[in-house]
């Protein structure tokens, strides 16, 4: 937890933070003047404990999130514990690629979910990562989540950044906001694709009929952008590698589908094909992850080498040019 702000003073002892307001938050709403104080809580949260009574102006307490605050109003705020997670800590080995005090990119294998959830309640990134790193993990909005600021889908391998603190997470999640990340994937799909490069700039959203599933949608889909590059083409295949401008659910096997061009091994979008090779799921890869350090400023990239099943199948496919 940090406080910031000119002018405004700051006690932590767990649970009481105290501000005297700053000339510059005279006037301004109770809570975007605590959203201003404490970086790492969202106004949603920060209403709902307005609500609840946990905020008191001048020794008074109120419930009003858009009660007006003035210079030297003194501002005492009670956050409660935050409720750790019902998530059994296990000893699955990681592959780290870096790690410092704040974060920590992890090459996620194929077949492991991120988070917990129906079917998968064990095996996962974060069962993983809840033994090797405690309680030294990210935990906004009261609830300690543990470090996941972005997610890749179960069969897809690479790069994902986990966040130790609430200072980190909050730094990642503006920059992915701000679609400021350098994320490159590599995959190969079904089809030639003829042009050296493109970009498929198609908004995405859930399904009209198929709600387990995402689809361009022009009506409720929001803004998606992937620029794709041509590495290599095989007889019946593609071989390439994506940038995201967004980072939207299925992003990439969405765009790529709706231009023709399915992932291989793809079960989902690839309706109708049926892969000649033993894969478990898409042939996708992230490789790349490029973001500024929350901490020092300083532009970090991380690369996650090929999976061998990856640079395996291009040899296979290059036998058969």
């Amino acid at each position: 937890m940090t406080a910031q702000g000119a002018g405004a003073s700051f006690v932590d002892n767990m649970k009481t933070y105290i501000f005297k307001i700053s000339e510059e938050l005279d006037g301004e709403r109770l809570d975007k003047a605590l959203l201003h104080l404490i970086d790492s809580l969202s106004r949603s949260f920060i209403q709902k404990l307005i609500k609840e009574g946990g905020v008191t102006i001048n020794g008074a307490a109120t419930t009003r999130p858009a009660a007006r605050v003035c210079t030297d109003d003194e501002v005492i705020f009670e956050l409660p514990d935050a409720m750790r997670p019902e998530i059994a800590a296990e000893n699955i080995p990681l592959d780290i690629l870096y790690e410092d005090q704040d974060v920590i990119v992890v090459n996620k294998p194929k077949g492991m979910a991120v988070h917990p959830a129906a079917g998968h309640y064990s095996g996962t990134l974060v069962n993983a990562l809840m033994y090797y790193c405690g309680t030294e993990l990210s935990g906004i909005n009261g609830v300690m989540r543990p470090g996941i600021v972005h997610r890749i889908d179960r069969d897809t391998t690479g790069a994902l950044i986990v966040c130790k603190n609430d200072m980190a997470h909050n730094a990642i999640a503006a920059q992915l906001k701000e679609h400021s990340i350098h994320r490159v994937y590599h995959a190969i799909c079904y089809g030639r694709i003829e042009e050296n490069e493109g970009t498929v700039d198609a908004p995405i959203g859930r399904h009209p009929t198929d709600r387990k599933k995402m689809a361009v949608n022009f009506k409720t889909g929001k803004e998606a952008v992937t620029h794709y590059q041509v590495m290599e083409r095989f007889e019946k295949y593609t071989y390439i590698t994506c940038r995201l401008e967004t980072g939207r659910t299925h992003q990439i096997r969405v765009h790529m589908a709706s231009i023709g061009h399915p992932l291989l091994g793809d079960e989902v979008y690839a309706a109708g094909r049926t892969s000649p090779f033993k894969l478990q799921g898409q042939c996708l890869h992230a490789m790349t992850l490029g973001f500024v350090h929350p901490r020092s400023g300083e532009y970090i990239e991380v690369n996650a080498p090929l999976p061998e099943y990856f640079e395996h199948l291009l040899k296979v496919l290059g036998r058969h040019l």
